[in-house]
C-alpha cells in the first residue's frame, strides 16, 4: 500500500503538485492506471504465462522526479495505444475476447467523458485530444460489432452442403436483429466471402420465402383472380395496375413515411444553417445553444440517412416482387394461351413483356414514391423560402417557374429523341436476331457484305437518333446549374428593392441552401414523370396480354384411361384457326380410334393434316363438336422441339431415371449409334434450339422422349423416323401424319384428307379399291419406285464422276460393342461452353480500353478541364458572396452583379464538360458497334454454332446500350464528384483546419470500404449478367415449345423451373441493391462525421475570429458534401459495373476470323464458277483442332452438269459435307474446288413478275393469289403461320429466282408429299438442266434420276452410280 502510495503521490507531481480527482490531469491519469490493468491483463491472458516467482519491487526509499515520471506517463500511453493496435489483430480465445470488449468499452467511454467535460468547463480543446477521439468512438463501435460475432464463435470452417448452407444464410436474412436490419450488417457473410476471393453463383444465398416469386404470384394471382371475377371492376381501367396496388398498397405506406421524414429532413437543413450563422454573429455566444444545435444537426441528418436507405432499399425490395410477380404472371399465361392469343403475341413479344415491361417494375415504386416526394420537397423548400427572406422570394418564383417550364419541351425534346432511338434499336435488333438465326443460311448463300450493310445501315439511323439526343442533354445540365443561379439573383433583387429581409450571411446562404434543395426537384420530375409514363406503357401492354385468350377448357375433354376400348373420339367437329373467317380449317371431323390402333394421315401440302393433331390436342379453337380423349399424350412435332441442355435431360423431360427403359427407348429410336459417336455420349449438350444437332438427330431426340413417357396415345406429326418406332409402340395407339406411302400397308387405318376434310377413311387394301384421291397418292410413290428398279436395271456401269482410286467399302468408325450404350465419353469441351467472364479486380484495364479503342483521350481530358474550372468558378462565387457582404462599401447592385457574372460563366464551362462527353460516347460507341458488327459477320459458323443467339444479342443490345449512354456520363459524373469532394473539403479546411485531419481520415475510410464492397459488388454485376439471360431463354423455348410441354402434361413443371429461375435472378437484383445501401450508409456516417466536426468546430471558434460569411460559406458547403461523396461513390460504383460491358463486348471483337472470302492472289474470274466442276481430295474436315474428324478422307469428282444425290443416315456427314462445299468449315487436309417477297427476294434483285413465275414453278401461286394482300402478305415468327412444307416451297422459290450454276438441295422436299416432289423434281430438272446439281436426301426417290449416287457411311463414303 506504502508503494501504492508512493507512485500515486509521484503522478501527482505531474499534476502540478495537487491529488485533486477532479482535475482533468488526474483524471486523464486514473484513465491510464485502468488501461494498464487491461494491458496486463491482456498479456497475461495472450501469452499464458503467469510469472509466480517473480516480483516486482516499488523503489519507495528514492524520490522521484517530475520529469521522470512525465517522461513515464508518455511512455504508458504510447504502450496503451500499441497495445491496443496489437488487440484488434488478435483473435484467440472467447475470454481474450470478452476483456478486450470490456477495455475498448470502457478506455472509449472514459475518454468521451472526459472530453464533454472538458468542452463544458473550458468552452476549447486541444487538438491532441481531438485526434484519438474519433479513433475512441471507433474502438467503441467495434467492441459492439464483436460483441456481436460472439454468438457465431463456434461456426464450422468446414462448408456444409450447398442446400444446407441455402437454407441457413436463408434464415440469416429473415431472421436477423434489428441492429443488423438497420446497418445492413445482415449481408456482412457475403461482402466478407466476395472480399477474400471471387464470389460465385454458388455463394449466392438463396432469397428469403417471403421475396419468392411463387409468394409474389400466388398474391397477385388472388387479387388479379377477384378484379376479373367482378365484372363492375372490368370498366377499362388498367387491372395489373389495380392488382399490384392491392398487394403492396401496404408495404408501400412504410415507405411513404420514410420518403416523408426524408424530405422533411432535407427541407430543414437550410433553417439549421440560418440558425449556425445567426448563432456566429452573437457577441457573447452560449456554448450550449451552439451544441444545442449541432445535435439538431446531428438528429436531422441521422433521420435523412436511415430514412432514405430505408426508403431506396425497401422501394427496390417491392419493386423486386412486383417484378417476379409478373414475370411469373407472363410465364403462367404463355403457358395457357390461346392459338389465336399466340398470332397476336410472337414469342419475341412474349419476351419483351419479361425482359423489358416486368423488368421495369423493378425499380417503379422509387420512381413513384421519388415523385410525389419531390413534389413535396419542392413546396416545402418553397416554404422555407418565403419564412426567411418574406415577399422577396415572390419575385423569384418567376424565374423558377419559368426554367421548369423550360425544362419540360427540353425534356419532351429529349423523350421524343429517345422514342426515335428505341423504334431504330428495336428494327437493328429485330434483324440481327434474324441473321443470328439466320446466319447459315446467310453465309451458304455468300450474303454476308449485303446484310452486314443491312445492320449498319440501322444502326446509322440508330445512331444519328442518338447523337441529337446526347448533344441536347448539356442544354438540360446547364439549365439545372444556371437555373439556382438566376432564381437566386432574382430573390436577393427582391429582398432589397422589397426590404424584405436584409442581405446579410445567414439570409444570403439560406437562400442559396434552400434553392440547392429545390434545384434537385426541377430537374429530376421532368425524367420520374415521363419513367412514369414509360411504367404506363408497360402495365398497358401487360394488362392486355394477361387478358387475351386462353385455351378453353371444353375443346378437349381428357378422361384417365378405363376399361373403355376408345382412344379418341370427334364427333361433328369444325375447328378454324381464325374463327372470324367462314370456311372453317377442319370441317365435319368424325372420328373414332379404338386403344392400340394404329392410324396414318396423308394428304397433300396444306390440306389439315397437322391441324387434326391440334384438335386432338385442343390447340386450334373448336367451333363445334365434341373431341374426347382417353388415357395420356405424347406428341412429336414435324418441327423438332429441342430444349437447351444435355441429350439425356431432353429424353428424361423431368421424369425419374429408369436404366432399363431408357436403354430401351434409345434403342427403339435408332439413336444408339448417334450417341456413341458423341464424345460425351448422352450427356452432350445440346445448342440452343438444338443447334449442333442435325434434323434426324433431333427427331429422333423428340421420339426417344416420347417413347420414355410411356404414354397411351401417341400423336406423331411427320417424324422422320417414324417406322422405327413402330415395334416399340405395338401396345399403344399411334396417329402418325407422314408423307411416307411405303409405311401406309402396316396400320390399321388410314385418313386421306384434301381441303381440311377426312375424304376417305379405311385400311390400305380399301383404300385402293376405292380409288380417287388416295391412289393418286400411291401412283405417284409407285412411279417413284417403278422408276427406282428400272435405274437398278440398267446398271450404269461406270459413273459419269466418279474417280478411279474411290473404294465402294463403307467403313464404320469404332463403336461400342452391341447393346452397350456411351453415357459418359472421355472428358473434353462442350460445343456451348459457358459464358466466359472476368473474375476478381482487373483494374483500370476496361477503362483504358474504352478511352485507347474509341481514341477519346482528347475530349476526356477537355471534359476533366472545364468540370475543374466550373467547380473554381463556382466556388470564386460564393466565396465572393462570404467576403463581398462583409465589405462595409459595397453596394448590394455589385454584390448582387458579379456573383451573377461568375456563376454564369460556370454554366458555360459545365456546358462543355457534357459536350465534351457527349462526343466521347459517341467516338466510343461508333468504334464498338463497328468492330464487334465486323467480328460477327467476319466469324466462322462454328462460333454462331457454340454460342447461344441470345449471348450475342446481350452485347448488341444491353451492353451496347451502357456504352451508348451510362459509361460517357459516368465518367464525367465521376469526375464531376471527385473534384467537387475536394473543393468542398477545401473550402471547409480553408476556415476550419483542424477538419481536414477528419475529413482526410473519412477519405481513407470510403476508399478503403468502396474497395471492399467492389470486391463483391463487381461479381454481383458479373452474375446477374448470367441469370438474366437464361430467363429470357427459358421463357422464348417455352413460347416455341409450349404445345408439346401442355401435350405432355409438363406445364407444372416448367411453371417450377421457371419461378426458380427467376429468384435466382431476383436474389442478384437483392443483394446488389443491399451491398449499395450496405456502402452508401457507411460513407454517410463517415462524411456526416465530418460534417459534424466541421459544424463543432465552428461553435468553439472564439467570437469574432471568423466572419459570419465564412460560417456561412463553410456549413453550406458542409451540408452539401456527403450527398456529393455519396454521389460519386455511387458513379464510381455504377462505372465499374459499367465497364463490364466493355470487357464483355471486348470479348467479342476479337473472335478468330474465318478465312478470307477473297484470296487476292488467287482471285477467279468474274464469271466463276464457269462450268460447275467440283473436286473432291481426300477430304479430311473436324470442327475443331482438337475434336475427331467428321469426314474421314473423301476423294470424288462432280462433272459439270451432273446430278449428284447424297444419301446416308442422318449423322453420317451429309450436311458436313455441303458445309465443306461453302467453306462454312475449313478442311483439315487437302483442298476442294470447284413479308412473302422479302423471303423470296430479300435483296430486293427481283420483279414482282419474275416472283410470280417462281411461286408459280414451286405450286404456291393459287395459294398465294388467294390472299388479300398476296405478295406482302405477312411471315410470322419462324413461319408459323404457314405450314412446314409451305416453308420449304418458299425455300425453292428462292432458289429458282437465283439460278447459279451449283445448286445444293439438302432435304429440301422432306415435308412434301410424294405427288409435289415429283413435280418439283421435273421442274428442277427442267430449270437447272446445265447445272451441277448436289441433292442430300432422305428419300430414295429424290434422287432417282441423279447421274450418280454418293451414300454417306459413318462420315466416309460409297459411291453408287
Amino acid at each position: 500500500m506504502a508503494s501504492l502510495r508512493n507512485l500515486i503521490g509521484g503522478y501527482s507531481l505531474i499534476c502540478e503538485g495537487k491529488l485533486d480527482f477532479g482535475s482533468f490531469c488526474i483524471q486523464r491519469t486514473i484513465i491510464d492506471v485502468v488501461n494498464l490493468v487491461f494491458l496486463f491483463v491482456f498479456y497475461l491472458l495472450c501469452l499464458y504465462v503467469l510469472s509466480e516467482n517473480s516480483t516486482v519491487e516499488l523503489l519507495t526509499g528514492r524520490t522521484i522526479s517530475p520529469l521522470f515520471l512525465a517522461w513515464l506517463v508518455e511512455l504508458d500511453r504510447g504502450l496503451i495505444w500499441i497495445s491496443l493496435s496489437v488487440s484488434l489483430l488478435v483473435r484467440t480465445t472467447k475470454p481474450v475476447k470478452i476483456l478486450v470488449f470490456a477495455w475498448w468499452v470502457s478506455f472509449a467511454l472514459l475518454v468521451s467523458v472526459l472530453h464533454i467535460e472538458v468542452l463544458f468547463r473550458t468552452h476549447r480543446i486541444e487538438i491532441f485530444d481531438v485526434v484519438p477521439w474519433p479513433v475512441n468512438i471507433l474502438l467503441l463501435f467495434c467492441a459492439f460489432r464483436n460483441f456481436i460475432d460472439l454468438s457465431k464463435e463456434n461456426e464450422s470452417l468446414s462448408e456444409p452442403l450447398l442446400e444446407e448452407k441455402e437454407e441457413k444464410e436463408q434464415i440469416e436474412l429473415c431472421e436477423t436483429n434489428f441492429f443488423n436490419k438497420l446497418s445492413f450488417s445482415w449481408i456482412n457473410p457475403l461482402l466478407s466471402r466476395g472480399y477474400l476471393r471471387p464470389l460465385t453463383l454458388e455463394d449466392i444465398p438463396s432469397i428469403s420465402t417471403e421475396d419468392e416469386s411463387n409468394v409474389a404470384y400466388q398474391k397477385f394471382a388472388y387479387a388479379w383472380e377477384s378484379l376479373t371475377r367482378d365484372k363492375s371492376s372490368n370498366d377499362g381501367r388498367n387491372l395489373v395496375l389495380r392488382a399490384i396496388t392491392k398487394v403492396y398498397f401496404k408495404e408501400n405506406i412504410f415507405i411513404a413515411i420514410c420518403a416523408v421524414f426524408r424530405t422533411a429532413s432535407v427541407a430543414a437543413l437550410p433553417l439549421l444553417l440560418y440558425a449556425f450563422v445567426s448563432y456566429s454573429n452573437q457577441e457573447e455566444g452560449n456554448l450550449l445553444e451552439g451544441l444545442v444545435l449541432l445535435g439538431c444537426l446531428i438528429v436531422s441528418k441521422v433521420v435523412e440517412s436511415l430514412s432514405q436507405r430505408y426508403w431506396f432499399f425497401a422501394s427496390r425490395r417491392s419493386g423486386m416482387r412486383m417484378r417476379s410477380a409478373l414475370m411469373v404472371a407472363v410465364y403462367q399465361k404463355q403457358l395457357k394461351l390461346s392459338s389465336l392469343g399466340r398470332r397476336r403475341h410472337s414469342a419475341g413479344e412474349i419476351v419483351n413483356y419479361i425482359a423489358v415491361d416486368a423488368y421495369r417494375m423493378g425499380e417503379f415504386p422509387w420512381w413513384f414514391h421519388l415523385t410525389w416526394s419531390l413534389v413535396l420537397q419542392l413546396f416545402m423548400s418553397i416554404g422555407m423560402l418565403f419564412s426567411v427572406v418574406g415577399v422577396g422570394a415572390i419575385p423569384g418564383i418567376v424565374p423558377l417557374v419559368v426554367c421548369g417550364f423550360l425544362n419540360m419541351p427540353l425534356a419532351k425534346i429529349i423523350q421524343k429523341f429517345q422514342s426515335q432511338f428505341m423504334i431504330s434499336q428495336d428494327e437493328r435488333l429485330r434483324a440481327t436476331s434474324e441473321i443470328l438465326n439466320s446466319m447459315k443460311i446467310i453465309k451458304l448463300q455468300s450474303w454476308e457484305a449485303k446484310f452486314k450493310g443491312l445492320i449498319e445501315s440501322l444502326r446509322g439511323n440508330e445512331f444519328k437518333w442518338l447523337s441529337k439526343q446526347q448533344f441536347v442533354r448539356p442544354y438540360g445540365t446547364v439549365f439545372y446549374w444556371i437555373s439556382p443561379t438566376i432564381v437566386s439573383s432574382v430573390v436577393f433583387m427582391g429582398c432589397v428593392l422589397l426590404r424584405s429581409a436584409p442581405l446579410n450571411a445567414g439570409i444570403i446562404f439560406t437562400v442559396l441552401a434552400t434553392l440547392r434543395t429545390m434545384a434537385e426537384p426541377v430537374r429530376m420530375l421532368p425524367e420520374a414523370l415521363a419513367i412514369l409514363i414509360q411504367v404506363k406503357v408497360s402495365f398497358d401492354r401487360i394488362n392486355a396480354f394477361l387478358l387475351d385468350d386462353e385455351l378453353g377448357n371444353d375443346e378437349v375433354r381428357r378422361f384417365p384411361l378405363q376399361n373403355s376400348d376408345k382412344s379418341v373420339i370427334v364427333e361433328a367437329g369444325n375447328f378454324s384457326w381464325v374463327p372470324e373467317i367462314a370456311s372453317p380449317t377442319l370441317r365435319n371431323v368424325e372420328l373414332e380410334i379404338k386403344r392400340g390402333q394404329k392410324i396414318a394421315v396423308c394428304g397433300p401440302v396444306g390440306a389439315g393434316k397437322s391441324s387434326i393433331l391440334y384438335a386432338m390436342l385442343g390447340e386450334i379453337p373448336k367451333l363445334s363438336g365434341t373431341v374426347h380423349m382417353f388415357g395420356s399424350i405424347a406428341y412429336v412435332s414435324q418441327v423438332s422441339w429441342i430444349q437447351s441442355g444435355t441429350i439425356r435431360e431432353n429424353i428424361l423431360y423431368g421424369n425419374p431415371m429408369d436404366a432399363d427403359k431408357y436403354d430401351k427407348a434409345i434403342k427403339a429410336c435408332a439413336l444408339d449409334k448417334d450417341i456413341n459417336s458423341f464424345d460425351h455420349g448422352d450427356l452432350t449438350e445440346i445448342g440452343q434450339r438444338g443447334i449442333n444437332m442435325s434434323g434426324g438427330q433431333k427427331q429422333r431426340i423428340q421420339l426417344a422422349r416420347a417413347v420414355y413417357n410411356d404414354a397411351d396415345i401417341y400423336l406423331l406429326d411427320d417424324p422422320f423416323s417414324a417406322d422405327c418406332v413402330m415395334k416399340a409402340l405395338e401396345n399403344k395407339t399411334v396417329i402418325l401424319v407422314t408423307h411416307q406411302v411405303e409405311f401406309l400397308s402396316e396400320v390399321d387405318r388410314i385418313l386421306v384428307m384434301d381441303g381440311g376434310q377426312i375424304t376417305q377413311s379405311g385400311s390400305y387394301e380399301e383404300l385402293l379399291m376405292a380409288g380417287t384421291a388416295f391412289e393418286q397418292v400411291v401412283n405417284a410413290h409407285r412411279d417413284s419406285i417403278t422408276a427406282l428398279g428400272s435405274w437398278n436395271d440398267e446398271g450404269r456401269g461406270e459413273s459419269q464422276g466418279i474417280s478411279p482410286e474411290m473404294s465402294n467399302v463403307c467403313y464404320p468408325t469404332k463403336q461400342n460393342s452391341e447393346g452397350e450404350i456411351s453415357v459418359k465419353g472421355p472428358s473434353g469441351i462442350q460445343l456451348t461452353q459457358d459464358e466466359e467472364t472476368e473474375i476478381g479486380d482487373v483494374g483500370w484495364k476496361p477503362f483504358m480500353d474504352y478511352v485507347s479503342i474509341s481514341k477519346g483521350s482528347v475530349y476526356l481530358s477537355l471534359s476533366i478541364l472545364t468540370q475543374s474550372t466550373f467547380v473554381v468558378l463556382q466556388a470564386a462565387s460564393t466565396y465572393w458572396l462570404a467576403f463581398a457582404i462583409q465589405m462595409p462599401n459595397m453596394t448590394n447592385s455589385m454584390l448582387i452583379g458579379v456573383y451573377t457574372g461568375i456563376a454564369t460563366l460556370s454554366a458555360v464551362f459545365v456546358f462543355f464538360r457534357s459536350h465534351y462527353a457527349a462526343h466521347l460516347g459517341l467516338k466510343a460507341s461508333k468504334a464498338f458497334f463497328s468492330s464487334l458488327n465486323n467480328a460477327i459477320f467476319k466469324a466462322p459458323m462454328l462460333f454462331f454454332d457454340s454460342t447461344p443467339v441470345g449471348r450475342i444479342l446481350t452485347r448488341a443490345s444491353s451492353d451496347m446500350s451502357i456504352l451508348d449512354f451510362d459509361i460517357p456520363f459516368g465518367i464525367i459524373f465521376m469526375a464531376a464528384g471527385a473534384t467537387e469532394v475536394m473543393a468542398t473539403i477545401g473550402i471547409m479546411a480553408s476556415i476550419t483546419w483542424q477538419v481536414l485531419i477528419v475529413a482526410v481520415l473519412a477519405m481513407v475510410a470510403v476508399y478503403y470500404i468502396q474497395g471492399y464492397y467492389m470486391s463483391s459488388a463487381r461479381e454481383l454485376i458479373r452474375i446477374n449478367g448470367t441469370t438474366k439471360a437464361p430467363v429470357m431463354n427459358y421463357a422464348a423455348e417455352t413460347s416455341l415449345g409450349v404445345v408439346t410441354i401442355r401435350a405432355f402434361n409438363m406445364v407444372d413443371r416448367f411453371f417450377k423451373n421457371y419461378q426458380k429461375l427467376v429468384d435466382k435472378d431476383a436474389t442478384l437484383f437483392f443483394l446488389s441493391n443491399a451491398a449499395m445501401e450496405w456502402l452508401v450508409l457507411r460513407i454517410e456516417a463517415l462524411q456526416n462525421l465530418t460534417l459534424f466536426t466541421a459544424a463543432f468546430l465552428l461553435l468553439l471558434l472564439p467570437k469574432n475570429q471568423v466572419t459570419p460569411g465564412l460560417v456561412g460559406l463553410s456549413l453550406s458547403y458542409s451540408l452539401t458534401l456527403t450527398g456529393t461523396q455519396i454521389f460519386t461513390s455511387r458513379w464510381y460504383c455504377s462505372l465499374s459495373n459499367y465497364l463490364i460491358s466493355v470487357e464483355r463486348i471486348k470479348q467479342f471483337m476479337y473472335i478468330p476470323e474465318e478465312p478470307p472470302a477473297i484470296i487476292e492472289d488467287n482471285r477467279p474470274p468474274s464469271s466463276w464458277p464457269s462450268k460447275g466442276r467440283i473436286e473432291l481430295q481426300e477430304l479430311k474436315i473436324r470442327y475443331r483442332s482438337n475434336a475427331p474428324l467428321v469426314l474421314k478422307g473423301i476423294s470424288c469428282i462432280f462433272k459439270e452438269g451432273t446430278r449428284v444425290g447424297v444419301v446416308g443416315r442422318t449423322g453420317s456427314g451429309k450436311t458436313t459435307l455441303i458445309s465443306a462445299l461453302f467453306r462454312l468449315v475449313e478442311p483439315a487436309t487437302n483442298s476442294i474446288r470447284g413479308s412473302i417477297r422479302t423471303n423470296l427476294d430479300p435483296l430486293g434483285l427481283y420483279s414482282d413478275d419474275e416472283i410470280w413465275k417462281a411461286l408459280e414453278k414451286c405450286q404456291l401461286k393459287t395459294t398465294i393469289s388467294g390472299l388479300p394482300n398476296k405478295l406482302d402478305s405477312s411471315v410470322s415468327d419462324e413461319g408459323e403461320n404457314w405450314s412446314l412444307g409451305q416453308r420449304q416451297l418458299f425455300c425453292l422459290g428462292r432458289v429458282l429466282l437465283k439460278r447459279n450454276r451449283i445448286l445444293v438441295l439438302d432435304e429440301a422436299t422432306a415435308s412434301i408429299d410424294s405427288a409435289t416432289d415429283a413435280i418439283l423434281q421435273r421442274i428442277i430438272r427442267e430449270e437447272f438442266s446445265n447445272c451441277t446439281v448436289i441433292t442430300v436426301a432422305h428419300r430414295v426417290p429424290t434422287v432417282l434420276d441423279s447421274d450418280m449416287v454418293m451414300v454417306n457411311c459413318w462420315n466416309t463414303m460409297s459411291p453408287r452410280t
